[in-house]
């Protein structure tokens, strides 16, 4: 490994052991300041209702008891431990609680990668790192479960590649974060995918005599790892929950999050990617076989699905630090015996700076969600008609829930499954209006409740038997209603001869 040594003094090396604090706090006030956009995605509203459920019946649901269309029906939150948490902080202080607790935890993110980053690269690289997955991050960046268990994953693949970049296993210290993340968020599944594949990164790199023990070790670790994953309510159902998600099959396109990456227009995705395989070419890097095929399982991962863009940007510099410090260059010595004590009152002073700024802004400034995605006016009018069942838009569940209202359809996906999902999407988007009529009669619907722009609102509006009776910019409602006829007389173009 190239190395530049450090001869200075313990105060001139003190600012380098700082980029993971200067990470920390601009990514923090970044966030915080555009709080209302970690608002923007309508499953925040119905995770903390799911949450406030679990802290009022002590227990974690086993059963669908939010939708009329599928109550009853077997579902799980494997996210429960961050939908009580998001709960719990709402309850004391509005929406400023989840913006708050999502901003902490991705700066706590970008932190951490900054810190693993830096020692092995230099200060300039490991920032240039930072600043790219943080731009790859922010549209995910959300008042959502996964943002929770971004530093948990970060920790977790971070201190795995660090013992196989040092021939070594991983300590079973790590373990307590595999427990913690399987409560948090699905995702912990990836967590445990990725042991094998570093595991045998950290095989192929030691000498033939040392790889019998160092796999018994990787093993134990794996092991624990899985026996860890099962330390939540639901035991072994939360490893077997992400099988739900995969076999949504056909309906994963048609959520944005899950599309694969669009290059039609140029995007920090499109960016990054190209500068990273120029920056190759250029320099001539070099990888060894077993991290070249996790980068591009990640990269592949990043293509496919929108959603795991965020975890290329997070994790391919981890995979790469180490092979791309032996041939540019690495990071400085730093003496051990840096000045601590010093450290610790700036870290201190810096986060008491941090909750002081944070309370003076939100005093100013109220978070709220996106009004695209919450008709309180039209649910409001909606829940005077005392009405069971209503289909409404898919993003306008989260709302209804949050509302007290059943929805036909929300974000949970993975509980109404392929077929249900893709064809409500088609009913709501009239790309088969015949889907439309059949559901509304196939669930005894009484009104919808749709987006006023949307392609069923209008052919509604042209429909015998549906009344309109509320409409504003965002939403309207359609009452069924027996010899209701629509306004507007269709136009008819004249017969051409």
């Amino acid at each position: 490994m190239t190395v530049t040594v450090a001869n200075s003094t313990d105060d001139a090396s003190l600012p380098r052991g700082l980029l993971p604090l200067w990470v920390g706090v601009f990514s923090y006030a970044l966030l915080v300041f555009g709080g209302d956009k970690l608002l923007i995605d309508p499953d925040t509203q119905w995770q903390i209702t799911v949450g406030q459920w679990i802290l009022d019946h002590h227990a974690v649901p086993q059963v669908d008891v939010f939708s009329f269309t599928m109550r009853g029906q077997p579902w799980i939150s494997t996210q429960w431990l961050a939908q009580v948490a998001y709960a719990k902080i709402y309850a004391w202080f509005g929406w400023n609680g989840p913006v708050v607790l999502a901003a902490a935890a991705s700066a706590a993110t970008f932190a951490l990668l900054a810190r693993y980053l830096s020692r092995t690269l230099s200060e300039t690289a490991a920032l240039v790192f930072v600043a790219a997955a943080l731009a790859l991050t922010a549209p995910h960046i959300l008042a959502r479960p996964h943002v929770l268990a971004f530093p948990l994953m970060v920790a977790w693949i971070g201190g795995m590649i660090a013992a196989a970049d040092s021939h070594d296993a991983p300590p079973l210290r790590m373990l307590p974060l595999m427990a913690l993340w399987a409560n948090l968020h699905g995702g912990f599944v990836f967590g445990l995918a990725m042991i094998a594949p570093i595991a045998l990164d950290a095989l192929v790199s030691v000498e033939a005599s040392l790889r019998k023990s160092l796999a018994l070790r990787w093993a134990v670790f794996g092991v624990g790892a899985l026996l860890a994953s099962g330390c939540t309510p639901y035991g072994w159902n939360a490893v077997l929950a992400s099988q739900k998600i995969l076999a949504l099959g056909s309906a994963l396109p048609l959520i944005t999050e899950w599309r694969a990456a669009d290059f039609t227009y140029v995007r920090p995705f499109e960016v990054c990617l190209l500068g990273g395989i120029g920056l190759a070419l250029y320099r001539g890097i070099k990888l060894p076989p077993v991290r070249i095929v996790i980068l591009l399982g990640l990269i592949h991962m990043a293509l496919a699905q929108g959603r795991a863009a965020e975890i290329l940007a997070l994790l391919a510099p981890l995979v790469v630090a180490a092979p791309l410090a032996r041939q540019v260059g690495g990071a400085d010595i730093v003496p051990a015996h840096t000045a601590t004590t010093v450290r610790g009152i700036l870290f201190a002073c810096t986060a008491i700076a941090l909750v002081t700024a944070t309370m003076a802004f939100a005093s100013l400034h109220r978070f709220a969600p996106y009004t695209g995605n919450s008709p309180v006016e039209a649910v409001a009018a909606l829940k005077k008609m005392n009405l069971e069942r209503v289909f409404n838009d898919y993003d306008f569940g989260g709302y209804l829930i949050a509302s007290g209202v059943s929805p036909f359809i929300d974000g949970r996906t993975e509980l109404y499954g392929e077929k249900f999902f893709v064809e409500h999407n088609a009913a709501s988007g009239l790309m088969e209006p015949d889907n439309l009529f059949r559901l509304l009669e196939q669930y005894r619907i009484e009104a919808t409740l749709m987006r006023t722009r949307s392609a069923a609102t209008k052919l509604l509006d042209h429909v015998d038997g549906w009344q309109k009776v509320y409409s504003d910019d965002i939403a309207t409602i359609h009452l069924r209603k027996a010899g209701a006829v629509h306004a507007v007389e269709p136009a008819v173009e004249p017969k051409v001869n």
